[in-house]
């Protein structure tokens, strides 16, 4: 069983979404959280696999607790579910360490196929939203790099794991796995062979 926690503000959501996961079969409700704070207390609490996670709500929001929830459970899976599929908000909330990315308006069997393909490690975004992350016209990929993703692209490129990337830049290991999705974001790409092959075409 894929044990999920369901983060929304709204009461008829999360009673919406606990009937649907529940009737799934393989997925089970483990708790309900109706903001961002209560959400984290509530994943150390649970130790969840999939914390379903809403964006906009009072006090803590959804970009802020994934941060804070992944600081104290870093191999939590946190799929955002939300209305919002602004370049703005999908990139706070990847970067906060969100594995996928749902809108509340798509199909049933799409959001519980999410869950269990966050659950299976991988990163399950919304067509809708990935386009929103394709470069601009006239931006070619990897103009986005800052000089500290640069050097984590680099390190990977020659072969080094996260933990030595970490050792290396002197920072956490959560740290360098927080540049990395923002590197595959930004050369389209979805693992680290691919990046570093990216690497040694464009990077001199």
């Amino acid at each position: 069983m894929i044990r999920v926690l369901v983060v929304d503000d709204h009461a008829m959501v999360r009673a919406g979404l606990t009937s649907l996961l529940e009737a799934s079969g393989d997925i089970m409700v483990v708790g309900q959280a109706a903001d961002g704070s209560e959400a984290v207390a509530l994943a150390v609490e649970l130790r969840p696999d999939v914390v379903l996670m809403d964006l906009s709500m009072p006090g803590t929001d959804g970009v802020t607790a994934t941060a804070a929830v992944l600081e104290e459970l870093p191999e939590l899976r946190v799929v955002v579910l939300t209305s919002f599929s602004d370049r703005a908000r999908v990139t706070a909330a990847l970067d906060a360490g969100a594995v996928g990315y749902q809108l509340k308006d798509g199909e049933p069997a799409t959001l519980l196929a999410a869950v269990r393909a966050a659950a299976a490690g991988h990163a399950p975004l919304d067509p809708r939203v990935a386009q929103v992350l394709l470069p601009t016209k006239g931006q070619r990929a990897g103009d986005g790099l800052s000089s500290r993703e640069e050097q984590v692209l680099r390190l990977v490129a020659d072969g080094l794991a996260n933990k030595q990337i970490a050792r290396a830049l002197g920072i956490s290991e959560r740290t360098v796995k927080a540049h990395l999705g923002k590197v595959f974001r930004e050369l389209g790409v979805a693992d680290r062979t691919s990046a570093a092959l990216w690497a040694r075409d464009h990077l001199v």
